[in-house]
């Protein structure tokens, strides 16, 4: 017995649509590769406008992530050791539940705010690092890489910004529609967040980039890359970093992140050997795909150049699915507030399929 909800139309939306049969990408009627050329706080603006009572420049939206970012910091407890204990993304939903529940652009900019200093935050301890204090003067992404305790130089942070704009938003995902289900029943935006993020957490839904990483490690070199990828496939399992649900052609968020990962080349934290094993692993998996699965088109996803990007920029596997949610929950958020203005309760029907006491039929 299969259950989807594939073919079923659940929102109407002006915020972003996926194309996957020509491989685009649309976020506020325009295309992801304009769209990733922007600040992250830039494209805040444009999402926002409209979904509040009130709407921000670009400027505005800066400065108001960047305070939001120092109040949010004051909830963080380095000594919690209950909190050095869990996985990062579950200290992180753990620590958002301290802001309150709210429906306006105050509270959402400060759920922005705090996904990516509690990750950053929460990084920083693990690595023993010193804890440092929100800059107010710098962009959200440069400022994730600071409080990190990572490079946050020109390069990196542009870098990271192209990510966190690149995953922003894309159409009704599992997370995306868990954040209106919870929206519509008026519950707050904290509350939606805190359930998209445990959408998100699933391995099916943002846990597959760090196993990229896993599978490249195993492959080990160019002379293993095929024989390793025809095994794996001819035992029936996934090749992580290809294949998409919607996409019948190249995840166009893999171009965008590709091109933000050829950026770094000249960085030093770059492992080019990696690197170059990677892109080997990527040309050779699309041929053996193409061979081995003729009729059915699987191509590069973001998760393939997601992982090399984020693990260039020094976070570990274990972090990346925090890191996406820094940038997703602007999408939630959005999706929220769209549903909360135009939308009903979410309330769909099941069909009955179990057992009738007194042997009754269903008529």
């Amino acid at each position: 017995m299969t259950i989807d909800l594939d073919d079923a139309i659940a929102a109407e939306t002006k915020l972003s649509h996926v194309d996957g049969d020509n491989g685009e990408l649309i976020i506020l009627g325009e295309n992801l590769k304009d769209i990733v050329k922007l600040e992250f706080e830039e494209v805040l603006s444009k999402l926002f406008k409209n979904l509040f009572h009130i709407n921000y420049t670009h400027d505005e939206i800066k400065v108001l992530l960047a305070k939001a970012r120092k109040e949010v910091f004051s909830l963080y407890e380095p000594n919690d050791v209950f909190l050095s204990e869990m996985p990062i993304v579950d200290a992180v939903r753990t620590l958002i539940s301290k802001i309150k529940d709210g429906n306006d652009i105050e509270t959402a900019i400060k759920l922005i705010a705090a996904i990516g200093v509690f990750t950053a935050a929460l990084i920083s301890k693990r690595n023993h690092r010193k804890l440092l204090v929100p800059d107010l003067n710098i962009n959200h992404a440069t400022d994730i890489l600071r409080i990190a305790g990572l490079d946050y130089s020109e390069i990196h942070s542009t870098a990271l910004n192209t990510y966190l704009v690149t995953i922003i938003d894309h159409g009704l995902n599992a997370s995306t529609f868990t954040s209106r289900v919870v929206a519509s029943t008026h519950a707050g935006l904290t509350s939606s967040v805190i359930a998209a993020l445990s959408a998100l957490k699933g391995p099916l839904h943002g846990g597959a980039p760090g196993p990229v990483l896993d599978m490249i490690d195993q492959i080990s070199s160019q002379e293993n890359a095929l024989p390793w990828l025809e095994t794996t496939l001819k035992k029936g399992e996934r090749l992580m970093g290809f294949g998409h649900r919607i996409y019948k052609v190249r995840d166009p968020r893999a171009d965008a992140l590709k091109e933000a990962l050829l950026s770094l080349n000249d960085s030093f934290v770059v492992d080019k050997n990696k690197l170059n094993l990677a892109y080997f692993i990527e040309i050779t998996a699309l041929d053996v795909l193409k061979r081995t699965k003729p009729n059915r088109p699987l191509h590069t996803n973001v998760e393939f150049y997601t992982a090399l990007l984020l693990d260039s920029l020094g976070f570990n596997r274990a972090d990346f699915t925090a890191i996406f949610a820094a940038g997703r929950v602007a999408g939630w958020l959005a999706h929220a507030r769209e549903q909360i203005m135009y939308g009903r309760l979410i309330r769909p029907q099941s069909k009955y399929i179990g057992n009738l006491p007194n042997n009754n039929t269903m008529t």
